[in-house]
């Protein structure tokens, strides 16, 4: 028997995931503005037009720009999208970066977008965690269970690559946008996040941006940031190395340092 066509299978869990939203009475979508909260945004919309709403969380780990294409990206889409105001430092346990931060995140935002879903009459908030992620450390993801969230693609074994195809499929701009996580991920667990050190990482990591490199983590070790690149962008780096010691002392650092082993998502992960 012939394979199935990647395209069928693909427009298959398409209106799976369309086919499961519609049976609640209005959903809103955790939105960062990456592939997965895209698409789900997207299949929300599909399902239930004005009984879907996006909701990004402007906070101190939300790069500015990721904000501004999170909007961009909701107005493309089609959907409502609503930008409420979420401090994470004062959430319990989430400045201290224990290994379990996300948790402690998760726990306080899902809380935040449980209690505006009520407001709003919509019986189910949604989150885009998908299968391949479950694989690694999430505790953020305990968080989604304990609060009763919706994780239709995790549910469904659905992968991040099978959502990028999703993405493209529907036309999504963000079908291959490189994987972003919050600035928090940036500090090694143990070592206090502050406000005054996000923002550090934050104009450090811009200003790499700019230099046309497309995917990047600046790790905050005190005084050391330790630049993590794919292996494609060494040369990049190297030949702006002046611009960038300059720019990172500016921004208050004392060493920089580009790791040889290149970008890793979720370096400091638990293994």
């Amino acid at each position: 028997m012939p394979d199935e066509p990647a395209g069928s299978s693909i427009r298959e869990r398409l209106e799976k995931v369309t086919d499961h939203l519609r049976k609640f009475d209005g959903v809103l979508v955790a939105f960062s503005g990456g592939v997965d909260s895209s698409v789900l945004a997207a299949l929300a919309y599909q399902a239930l037009g004005s009984r879907s709403i996006a909701v990004t969380a402007q906070s101190q780990t939300l790069p500015g720009r990721e904000l501004e294409s999170a909007k961009r990206t909701a107005e493309d889409i089609g959907i409502r999208h609503m930008v409420i105001h979420y401090n994470e430092l004062d959430e319990p346990g989430f400045a201290q970066n224990p290994v379990d931060r996300c948790y402690h995140c998760k726990t306080g935002l899902f809380r935040a977008l449980r209690a505006l879903a009520n407001e709003l009459g919509f019986d189910a908030v949604a989150d885009g965690t998908n299968a391949s992620e479950l694989a690694g450390y999430r505790p953020g993801h305990m968080a989604s269970l304990e609060q009763h969230v919706l994780t239709p693609f995790a549910d469904m074994g659905i992968t991040k690559d099978e959502i990028r195809q999703m993405g493209r499929s529907l036309g999504l701009d963000t079908w291959d946008k490189p994987s972003q996580a919050c600035l928090s991920s940036r500090f090694p667990y143990g070592n206090t996040i502050t406000e005054e050190a996000l923002k550090q990482v934050e104009q450090a990591e811009e200003f790499l941006f700019d230099l046309g490199i497309g995917q990047y983590r600046v790790r905050h070790h005190g005084d050391t940031a330790r630049i993590e690149v794919p292996e494609e962008y060494f040369s990049l780096i190297l030949r702006n190395k002046q611009n960038i010691i300059t720019r990172f002392k500016a921004l208050g650092y004392t060493f920089i340092a580009l790791d040889l082993e290149g970008f890793r998502s979720g370096s400091f992960d638990i293994k």
